[in-house]
């Protein structure tokens, strides 16, 4: 990095805005150190900027008493300078600022240490230097500010989605969702938050049939179980169906698997998520569970881990201009409720719903047997309960053909 810094340094415009207190001798390492110095003496003379050939001979020039050695090493640091590309003005600026800090920082901390040891008798050398250099703390900027032109606000902010819903009862209220969204999706166990994802990706007219490159990265059931259901979703036939006839099933299979991409991620975290994502460049990500991926050191509440890894995963969905859909659990709360709210989310009651920008809380409904008991009804209940994207708050209803893994 201070490679980097040196190259900058040799461009007039920047070493004006940064010379004398702001740049001093001891940022830099000692060889470096020296070249700096060359640099100093160059903008001194000549008043322009520089290039590094330029630098080297001045320097080699200027100090003919080096041992071969030494001269060796320094046409090597040469040469190392000459590869980095200068600095953009206001990475340049950021990275003085901060490397300007430690040495101040340095200061303070040795006449802190001076004073409670006894070789000093008052702080205030800490004020002087506070005072000498409050204004340096700060980088200036020179910022690009973004396009807010008629027709780029008219392109960014289009109502129609990217990637539609195929499950009619939300599509007729919610269209579909866009790269840059953060989509929460939150059940009780055993609702159907797998089946939910796959037949959104799977199922006729889904994700992966528009066209769409869908990662799906589970870290509660294994990846062979969770691809099953992307099976029967893709296929609409039972596992049995498919054993029974695997020739059609492969036939329907093949029309999504190019576009679908299944992974264990049992252990990640969301940095490795940010990866996959850099490395792979997905429209649509599947994170089963989302809150599986939060690292819980560092913070005094788990909400507030989670809180952390809601927002980490909508910088990943805007960075990398994915569509994530974040698989939750429901508290205890939700459990035998067909109306639902963003309090129910387990873990984490509003930090995460913060980030969202379309929350879905799925129901189910038991009905009762012939001989007096209950058994699970087929029927979901889709609550929409935040909804930035078409502004719509309610609920759907549909029904789950578990077997298949599809809500129609």
């Amino acid at each position: 990095m201070e490679l980097s810094l040196i190259r900058s340094l040799m461009d007039k415009k920047f070493y004006d805005e940064h010379r004398g207190a702001k740049c001093p001798d001891r940022l830099f390492s000692k060889d470096v150190r020296k070249i700096k110095q060359a640099i100093d003496n160059a903008m001194s003379t000549y008043e322009r900027t520089v290039t590094p050939d330029e630098i080297e001979a001045l320097f080699i020039s200027g100090n003919p008493s080096m041992t071969t050695a030494q001269k060796q090493a320094y046409l090597s640091l040469f040469t190392q300078i000459k590869k980095e590309q200068p600095l953009g003005e206001d990475v340049a600026q950021e990275v003085l600022s901060k490397l300007f800090q430690q040495v101040v920082g340095e200061d303070i901390a040795n006449i802190g240490f001076d004073y409670v040891n006894g070789t000093k008798s008052s702080l205030e050398p800490i004020r002087n230097i506070l005072e000498l250099y409050a204004d340096d703390f700060t980088p200036n900027l020179n910022i690009e500010w973004d396009d807010m032109s008629l027709e780029t606000l008219i392109s960014k902010n289009s109502l129609e989605a990217k990637w539609t819903f195929n499950i009619p009862a939300l599509t007729r209220k919610v269209e579909g969702v866009s790269a840059g969204h953060l989509i929460e999706v939150g059940a009780r166990p055993n609702t159907g938050k797998t089946s939910f994802h796959a037949s959104l990706v799977a199922s006729t007219g889904g994700f992966a049939h528009q066209g769409a490159k869908c990662i799906i990265l589970c870290n509660e059931e294994s990846a062979h179980r969770v691809g099953a259901r992307y099976l029967t979703s893709a296929t609409g036939m039972t596992m049995h169906e498919i054993k029974e006839n695997p020739e059609k099933a492969r036939d329907l299979y093949d029309a999504v698997r190019k576009n679908i991409f299944i992974k264990d991620a049992s252990g990640r975290d969301m940095a490795w998520v940010e990866s996959v994502c850099k490395s792979y460049k997905p429209d649509v990500v599947i994170l089963d569970m989302g809150d599986k991926f939060a690292k819980s050191g560092g913070f005094a509440r788990p909400d507030e881990a989670l809180k952390a890894n809601a927002i980490h995963a909508r910088q990943i969905a805007k960075q990398h201009e994915c569509a994530i859909f974040y698989m939750s659990q429901l508290s205890a709360e939700a459990e035998g409720k067909v109306y639902l709210n963003q309090a129910m989310m387990e873990g984490s009651r509003t930090g995460k719903a913060a980030e969202a920008d379309l929350m879905v809380l799925i129901a189910k409904d038991t009905v009762k047997n012939p001989d007096g008991g209950e058994e699970e009804s087929p029927a979901r209940h889709l609550n929409v309960v935040k909804n930035k994207l078409s502004g719509w708050h309610g609920v759907q209803h549909c029904e789950l053909d578990y077997l298949t893994a599809r809500y129609l």
